[in-house]
């Protein structure tokens, strides 16, 4: 019967999963040469000392890609995991606060100076970015633990929401009391990018947290197709509801952090690309998992690619693309496919 919905539904399990990894493969080999100048094949060879197409490939492209690759997988991973433990569709990386809490901490490093690099290039901007994601994650489990419901989705919810109006809140202060040049600093970085990734230290940074989060989510995927029935359900098929939420929203949480301070908030690729691989692969998490996972990480290289090529020599920042095709795909989702919506 299982198999009947999926044929009436156009799904399409047995091969997508396979197809999209190929897609994400040749994508990624084929981005670092694409741009507003192209980089030809030789320069994979040259010596980034003396050939500036071999140090753009090498310094620039290619670890630019890797860490779009590397955001996206988290960001949509991260929305897949959501959506499933809220049974909300409409649940993204960004609904418990993460993303406010990452921007006020870069908010404040940017008005306070704290511009240098430290240690192994990673910038202080970054670092309370990071610290600004860890305390909104603690914030929204604290108020969540104490709130005498129990560690409940909706109660989640809810803290998360007005942990993240909070964090928004005292981000509009900072710009009102800075100066213009700061301001515009922490309205670009808001904006969210991937302008600055110049070096594979980046990549090496992000790279642990989004690795881990995912084992996290790939051990956890029958367990977290058991409480997309409800907690009770999966409780009576001896599921430990309270410690697999804690570690998913632990283990995601983190890896949302690690992107956002590097990356900035970059919206809607946690909402756009679960729902996109759930109309394909279907619900079970099983193959879900990684249909986000690879769809997630193309979605974005291909974003990052149109926007360093859409406005040459300018470069258009990467959240406000994908915001721009994540609005039209939310109103078409909300309005056509409603019966998707429900099913979550």
């Amino acid at each position: 019967m299982a198999n009947d919905r999926t044929k009436e539904r156009g799904m399409m399990p047995n091969w997508a999963v396979g197809a999209v990894f190929v897609l994400a493969v040749l994508v990624v080999l084929a981005a670092p040469f694409w741009g507003m100048a192209s980089i030809p094949l030789r320069a994979l060879s040259g010596d980034v000392r003396t050939d500036s197409e071999a140090f753009i490939l090498w310094e620039m492209r290619i670890p630019r890609v890797l860490m779009a690759f590397l955001a996206g997988v988290g960001l949509s991973v991260s929305g897949m995991v959501f959506q499933a433990m809220f049974r909300n569709p409409l649940a993204t990386p960004f609904t418990l606060g993460v993303s406010s809490g990452a921007s006020l901490g870069a908010a404040i490093a940017i008005q306070c100076g704290w511009t240098v690099t430290i240690l192994h290039g990673v910038s202080t901007v970054s670092l309370s970015a990071f610290l600004g994601a860890v305390v909104s994650i603690l914030l929204v489990y604290i108020l969540t633990a104490r709130s005498g419901q129990g560690v409940s989705p909706s109660t989640m919810l809810l803290a998360g929401v007005a942990v993240s109006y909070f964090f928004a809140s005292l981000i509009l202060f900072v710009q009102y009391t800075t100066d213009p040049s700061s301001s515009f600093r922490i309205l670009r970085w808001a904006m969210g990018g991937l302008e600055h990734v110049v070096s594979f230290r980046e990549v090496l940074g992000v790279m642990p947290f989004v690795v881990s989060g995912c084992l996290i989510v790939w051990y956890l995927t029958f367990d977290l197709n058991l409480l997309t029935t409800g907690e009770d359900f999966a409780f009576s098929r001896g599921v430990d509801v309270a410690w697999t939420k804690f570690l998913l929203f632990l283990g995601v949480s983190l890896m949302v952090g690690a992107v956002v301070a590097v990356c900035g908030p970059i919206g809607f690729v946690g909402l756009v690309a679960p729902h996109i691989c759930r109309l394909l692969v279907g619900a079970d998490h099983r193959r879900l998992f990684p249909m986000s996972l690879c769809f997630g990480g193309t979605f974005l290289v291909v974003c990052d690619t149109a926007a360093r090529m859409i406005m040459p020599p300018a470069e258009l920042p990467v959240g406000i693309l994908t915001a721009l095709l994540g609005g039209p795909f939310f109103l078409w989702l909300l309005l056509a496919r409603k019966h998707d919506l429900e099913s979550l």
